[in-house]
């Protein structure tokens, strides 16, 4: 989802480590640790979504041709009342977990207690460049750490905003952000943050890996891949076209979790195409490109590497384009073959291929030749069928008659799995990430049984096997 980084070469590097210094400093005061700041900080955020609402909808609108209730729904909306979740539920996550302690540790209790991690890095995504930054940093901060912001810079207008809001709402001597490209990003893998969080490709991601690597640093990766969507011949077609015209081709498709590609039958293909124009048409008029409702692909780059992929199939719907406008229309292909270019990679744009499979367990099939995907969507009524997906499709998250409506859903855990991802953040989940969930047994003084202590007798060996 991002430009790669090559770390090789690059000159005349920034030097963050006063930055890094300076909020390990913070952080080792205790002034994260505390509850009450932590709430503070959860509520600003809510309140630059709502103060600074207008302002953001510009930004997005400059970088990604974003409508205010797009922006809304997927961006300030959804980092308003994520931040919220937070915040209402950091009373019941800090709380100590009380686990039962066995007849060898009394007279004692044991608990797991949440502890901040120190410092972490969270690296955005310039497909919903405000969301995937702010929301990890709620998280991070939900659970008491300092937190530094990479926005991407492939979405420059939002990238300058964030840059100049943080500091605003937020507090500074915990919260920064650092803006830039290669050199920024090189740089500030070098240092030994606590956590690191990015969201984007997977060339990326195997360049923060390593550099993460030299310094022992746990890492998040929340990444892509070819999301399928089956529908089987029973699923209410009208529906379905609905949903998947919706999901597909919001932010013009350029969504890790869209429905990456089709597999039905035959007979099914063709009842859902009109289906799928019809809904095309009834939510981005005749023409998209006029369509106030319709985004645009965020640079030359990706606009020229989506609209190659058209040559995948056959046209079915759309397939307009305008490289000035950076515009592709939303676009559904037929006659895709399992092997052609499309199939090969990640979308990442409105165009929409069908591939035939005539039942499940070839869907299925064709789905298990791949990387494991980000998300898996079926459409259908049949219950059994519905559990043979779940079961044998292995996905960061799923969704049964619809697409995407688990990011809706805070305790659901966000996160892939295989080339799709590493770990979760989301609600509780999130709060786990960015926290050490530490193990304590505490003792009483008496009785001391001298059942563990040496020397090891016959008698002591039999009652221990008795109470283990």
């Amino acid at each position: 989802m991002s430009e790669p980084i090559k770390i090789e070469g690059v000159d005349d590097k920034p030097d963050y480590a006063d930055l890094f210094s300076n909020l390990t400093a913070t952080f080792n005061s205790g002034k994260t640790k505390d509850l009450a700041w932590r709430r503070e900080q959860l509520q600003a955020v809510e309140r630059m979504m709502s103060e600074r609402e207008q302002d953001i909808f510009d930004a997005l609108q400059s970088d990604l041709g974003k409508s205010a209730m797009e922006s809304f729904t997927t961006e300030t909306g959804y980092v308003s009342a994520d931040a919220a979740y937070n915040r209402k539920n950091l009373n019941r996550w800090t709380r100590r977990q009380r686990v039962s302690t066995p007849i060898i540790g009394q007279p004692g209790k044991s608990w797991i207690q949440a502890e901040p991690l120190g410092v972490v890095l969270v690296i955005g995504a310039w497909n919903y460049p405000l969301q995937l930054t702010l929301a990890g940093m709620s998280a991070a901060v939900a659970a008491g750490n300092c937190v530094v912001l990479k926005p991407s810079e492939l979405a420059p207008a939002t990238s300058a905003l964030i840059a100049q809001l943080v500091p605003e709402f937020l507090d500074p001597d915990c919260i920064r952000v650092v803006e830039g490209d290669v050199p920024e990003t090189t740089a500030l893998l070098e240092l030994p943050f606590d956590h690191i969080l990015y969201t984007g490709g997977g060339n990326v991601a195997r360049i923060i890996m390593a550099a993460a690597a030299k310094n022992l640093t746990p890492v998040t990766l929340e990444l892509g891949g070819k999301s399928p969507c089956v529908v089987l011949p029973d699923a209410n077609l009208e529906a379905t076209a609905r949903r998947m015209v919706w999901g597909k081709f919001t932010n013009a498709g350029q969504t890790c979790i869209a429905p990456d590609y089709v597999l039905t039958d035959a007979d099914t293909e063709a009842l859902l195409i009109p289906l799928l124009e019809q809904n095309i048409r009834e939510m981005f008029g005749d023409d998209a490109q006029l369509s106030d409702s319709y985004g645009r692909i965020v640079n030359d780059r990706h606009f020229e590497r989506v609209s190659a992929l058209i040559e995948s199939g056959h046209t079915a719907i759309g397939g307009q384009i305008d490289a000035a406008d950076k515009y592709i229309a939303p676009t559904v292909l037929t006659d895709v073959a399992n092997n052609s270019a499309i199939m090969r990679e990640e979308i990442f744009g409105p165009v929409l291929p069908i591939v035939r499979a005539e039942n499940l367990e070839e869907a299925i099939a064709v789905i298990r030749t791949g990387d494991k995907p980000l998300a898996a969507y079926i459409f259908t009524n049949n219950k059994r069928a519905e559990r043979k997906f779940l079961d044998q499709v292995s996905s960061g998250s799923a969704c049964v008659n619809d697409v995407m409506m688990f990011m809706a859903v805070h305790e659901l855990p966000f996160g892939g799995v295989g080339p799709s991802g590493m770990g979760a953040y989301s609600g509780y989940t999130g709060f786990k990430t960015f926290s050490h969930m530490k193990s304590v047994i505490k003792r009483g003084w008496w009785p001391d049984l001298a059942v563990r202590y040496a020397p090891y007798t016959e008698k002591k060996f039999r009652f221990l096997r008795k109470v283990r």
